[in-house]
């Protein structure tokens, strides 16, 4: 009799694990929003930070360290951080996503470590990427998008030379730009006018490369959270291969 009883409750206990995972996966094909599925495909990814971007953006290095180490193995990861006049990499290219992670630091939320422009250094780091990688190459700019280095007028929104090198370079490469808008400490923490430049910039670099820019309004600060979550249903549906 207890024999059949311990059958029993094995039984039971299998239907209903099997039962949840049959459920979890209708979920995932559903597009369910409470299941949150990581990148599928390996990745180089160059994570870059302009390093004037206003400190809200520290409160966002938790979530961006979570999606590094979320990489699927023989990802390549470098960080580096976007100052006055050079690039800063902290963190070469690897395959050890814990110590990519772990080196993302404070931004220094400072005037005195703004860039002209953000793409003189973005170029400096697409030169990194190695041409015999098999994976596909990403960059993630964290950036206010602003090239004031030959002026400030509509006629150099999205159309300044450095961003065209870039998005030159990129294609060469074969490397798409991702980008998460936030303001910097300057002018375009102050000006709608210079936030909207500075996202034409985003979104013309992003659209000319394979890539995507994420914002939302030219005011205030938004978390980075849903921004990874459209970052990765986009990473998925480019460089997802078919089962």
């Amino acid at each position: 009799m207890y024999y059949r009883k311990s059958v029993s409750v094995s039984i039971a206990v299998l239907l209903v694990i099997g039962t949840m995972s049959l459920a979890f996966s209708k979920s995932v094909a559903k597009g369910n929003p409470e299941v949150k599925p990581g990148v599928v495909e390996p990745l180089n990814l160059a994570v870059l930070i302009q390093d004037d971007v206003i400190s809200q953006v520290s409160n966002e290095l938790g979530v961006t360290r979570d999606f590094i180490r979320s990489l699927p193995e023989g990802s390549r990861v470098m960080v580096g951080y976007i100052t006055a006049g050079s690039l800063q990499v902290r963190q070469p290219f690897t395959t050890d996503l814990d110590k990519a992670a772990k080196s993302l630091r404070v931004p220094i939320s400072s005037a005195t470590s703004a860039p002209f422009n953000p793409y003189v250094e973005v170029l400096q780091a697409l030169k990194k990427f190695d041409s015999s990688w098999s994976n596909a190459n990403a960059v993630l700019l964290v950036s206010d998008g602003l090239d004031i280095s030959r002026g400030f007028d509509s006629t150099a929104a999205g159309h300044t030379l450095d961003l065209d090198r870039v998005i030159k370079e990129s294609n060469k490469r074969n490397v798409s730009v991702f980008s998460f808008y936030a303001p910097s400490v300057g002018i375009t923490s102050r000006s709608n006018i210079a936030a909207s430049y500075g996202q034409s910039s985003l979104n013309r670099l992003g659209k000319e490369t394979g890539g995507k820019a994420f914002f939302q309004g030219t005011s205030g600060f938004v978390t980075f959270d849903s921004y990874f979550t459209r970052l990765k249903e986009t990473l998925n549906r480019q460089y997802a291969k078919a089962s």
